[in-house]
């Protein structure tokens, strides 16, 4: 299947509208540990609540919104009224491979089997699976309670050892993560550098190889993401 240009992954995302404990709807507050991620809003209303090295911040969200954010910036997304975003995401195939880490209480993120018990949707109804991906949702909150508590207070430490944890839980995937890479986002930029140099032989071959690509919606329901139903395209040439 032919990637999206530039090797990202788009999703079009409907928030979830479940209320929290403290006085919020929306989705599950996770880092990405390599990837950039954006976010076009497409519709309704909401906000995006960040923690990172800048401290705790709050980003409204509104149709024309577009924004974006480095590894390692922990971000919750809270809905106002049927927030509906086009998520843009770096290094396509990582996120789903595990890059995201959701900010369970620091003893669930520090083991393994725990962090896998808590963020895995089982098979089952969809009405299993959505308290399910709620009951997710409400225990990285607790842990994301943590990091902003002592975050406000001046405290980085406890994000710091959250950092640590997460990076020591996804590094027996890195080895897999580059190989992916390599064959994907590295594949692509070294297509770019192929076809430059052609260019500048005054090659103009790789012209030949043009296509259209047109992406098919997959059938709903949608699934289950961290911060809401997820809609998601198959690419397939025409």
């Amino acid at each position: 299947m032919p990637l999206f240009p530039g090797s990202v992954g788009i999703s079009d995302l409907r928030v979830y509208e479940w209320e929290t404990d403290d006085g919020h709807h929306g989705g599950t507050p996770h880092l990405h540990t390599v990837s950039n991620e954006g976010y076009v809003v497409v519709g309704g209303s909401g906000e995006v609540h960040t923690l990172s090295s800048a401290g705790y911040a709050r980003d409204v969200l509104s149709a024309g919104s577009v924004l974006w954010f480095s590894p390692g910036t922990v971000h919750r997304l809270i809905n106002s009224g049927d927030l509906h975003i086009l998520t843009v995401m770096q290094n396509s195939g990582l996120p789903e491979a595990g890059d995201a880490v959701m900010t369970f209480p620091l003893s669930v993120v520090s083991d393994p089997e725990r962090y896998r018990a808590a963020a895995t949707l089982p098979d089952g109804s969809e009405a299993e699976r959505a308290a399910a991906a709620r009951r997710r949702r409400d225990l990285a909150i607790e842990g994301y309670s943590e990091l902003l508590s002592a975050l406000s207070a001046g405290d980085r430490r406890p994000l710091e050892d959250f950092y640590t944890a997460a990076a020591a839980l996804v590094q027996p995937r890195v080895e897999e993560w580059s190989r992916l890479w390599s064959e994907t986002v590295l594949a692509d930029v070294e297509a770019t550098r192929s076809q430059l140099a052609a260019l500048g032989d005054g090659d103009a071959s790789h012209l030949g190889d043009a296509a259209v690509v047109r992406a098919v919606p997959r059938p709903e329901p949608r699934a289950f993401g961290m911060c809401g139903r997820l809609g998601i395209w198959d690419a397939s040439q025409r």
